[in-house]
């Protein structure tokens, strides 16, 4: 009899094992849902959703994030008594643009709640709320009601994001998350919310502090390193852009989608041997559509050419501009064609593409840009095409710095033009008396037209 009692004893406590592994496997598919994880979800989830309404439910909605409605709609109706795998339904209608029929799932679904019974009007109202068409005023509504019922977590966070959905709803919107934060100091998701929120308003002290405590509150969320990587990327602080897309990289699913993201980072941060190697392996082992394709070879050339591997990148750089919509390329990318052509020595091809960026470049003073290809030009010593850029430098911008002209007569110089080297010097000491480099290089281009010395002409200066 006693080993009967304890054989029952231990058949009864590993049933309860499993039961809480299991809703503990539900839970981490949940949170890879929230964090946006959606094929870590998907794995966690599919063999728990043939036995648990919930895990069926969150199934579905993973399959949504990734587009694909027809399949969560089969997953949906696997459980048709059940309020949240009801409201799956609702929004795959209203994503599908049947608003009639959304609103006729969530109105019956909300009007079954009673009074213990919150759940209804909370999935009815999610599936309005992330989702377009529904009256959002309605789920704000039920949310409110559900509340009364049930002081729950989540249905603060899904209120808060459908106030953020209606204009002038962002306080509200806070409201909502700080309840959630004040219940749980450390509830990473309602922290990634409200540095959300923030970064909306542009208030970037707030936006990194509170995003630092999603990120400590737990380590795996990845949401607040990708919002991160965009405001420094919005504030062209590229390296720590970087370091935060980085992050979220090593946390993601690593989709597609993620390393674009990642490339676009390496680009950004001039991390141009690794953008290269990582395009690389996108057009190797992807499959990319058409845009994507464009983007990752724009990227490759780009990259290639500033990691010095001149002869791939003007492949792929050729590549890109003959597939980019002319309308989406930027006079920058001009230039930066411009000084691979000169890098190999293909000089009439740099000044075509010198030319077109310069031309299309809407900025009213471009005396960087001049400046850049001039130097581009000195770099190779073609001192000649260096002094005609500084020239139109000086032309377009007159009130250019005491430098430019310095240099415009140098190049002058050094390509043996002496003539044009006194007649720029000239002009440097006449508009800059103080700058002494103007009257020791007028000298100088005047002692080289004078060689022999026969005249003296250098003397005065």
């Amino acid at each position: 009899m006693s080993f009967s009692k304890n054989r029952i004893l231990v058949l009864i406590a590993a049933a309860g094992f499993a039961v809480s592994a299991n809703a503990q496997s539900v839970e981490n598919g949940i949170k890879m849902y929230n964090y946006k994880k959606y094929q870590t979800a998907e794995q966690v989830l599919t063999p728990l959703a043939a036995t648990d309404a919930k895990a069926n439910y969150y199934l579905g909605l993973t399959l949504i994030e990734e587009g694909n409605l027809a399949k969560a709609q089969e997953v949906f109706s696997k459980y048709p008594e059940d309020p949240a795998n009801i409201s799956g339904t609702a929004r795959v209608a209203y994503l599908n643009k049947d608003v009639a029929k959304g609103n006729q799932i969530t109105s019956s679904l909300a009007g079954k709640s009673k009074k213990k019974e919150w759940q209804q009007e909370k999935y009815a109202a999610d599936a309005i709320t992330y989702t377009t068409g529904g009256d959002v005023h309605q789920a704000i509504a039920w949310y409110k009601d559900a509340l009364t019922k049930a002081d729950e977590v989540m249905t603060h966070i899904a209120l808060g994001d459908a106030y953020r959905k209606i204009p002038g709803g962002g306080g509200d919107a806070m409201t909502q998350y700080e309840t959630v934060t004040e219940k749980d100091p450390k509830n990473s998701l309602g922290l990634s919310r409200i540095g959300d929120l923030w970064y909306e308003s542009k208030n970037y002290p707030a936006v990194g502090e509170n995003y630092d405590k999603a990120k400590a509150a737990d380590p795996s969320n990845p949401l607040p390193y990708k919002a991160m990587s965009g405001v420094f990327a919005a504030a062209h602080k590229y390296q720590l852009a970087l370091e935060n897309i980085k992050k979220y990289y090593d946390l993601s699913d690593k989709t597609l989608a993620d390393k674009i993201q990642l490339l676009e980072g390496l680009y950004l941060a001039q991390s141009s041997c690794e953008a290269a190697k990582l395009a690389e392996e996108m057009m190797r082992n992807e499959k990319l559509n058409n845009d994507q394709t464009i983007e990752v070879t724009g990227v490759l050339g780009f990259s290639q050419a500033d990691c010095g591997d001149s002869i791939a990148a003007l492949k792929n750089m050729r590549t890109y501009f003959r597939i980019q919509d002319p309308s989406k390329i930027r006079p920058a990318m001009y230039i930066e064609y411009g000084k691979l052509f000169l890098k190999l020595g293909m000089l009439d091809s740099a000044g075509v593409y010198y030319t077109r960026g310069i031309a299309g470049d809407t900025a009213r003073n471009k005396a960087d840009i001049y400046r850049q290809i001039a130097e581009a030009f000195k770099a190779k010593k073609e001192y000649r095409k260096s002094a005609e850029w500084y020239d139109n430098l000086i032309k377009a911008n007159p009130e250019t710095q005491p430098l430019d002209y310095f240099w415009r007569g140098c190049m002058f110089y050094y390509a043996n033009e002496y003539d044009m080297a006194v007649k720029t010097f000239e002009e440097m000491e006449n508009k800059y008396p103080d700058a002494p480099q103007g009257a020791y290089w007028h000298g100088r281009a005047l002692a080289a037209i004078d060689s022999e010395a026969k005249t003296c002409a250098a003397s005065p200066s």
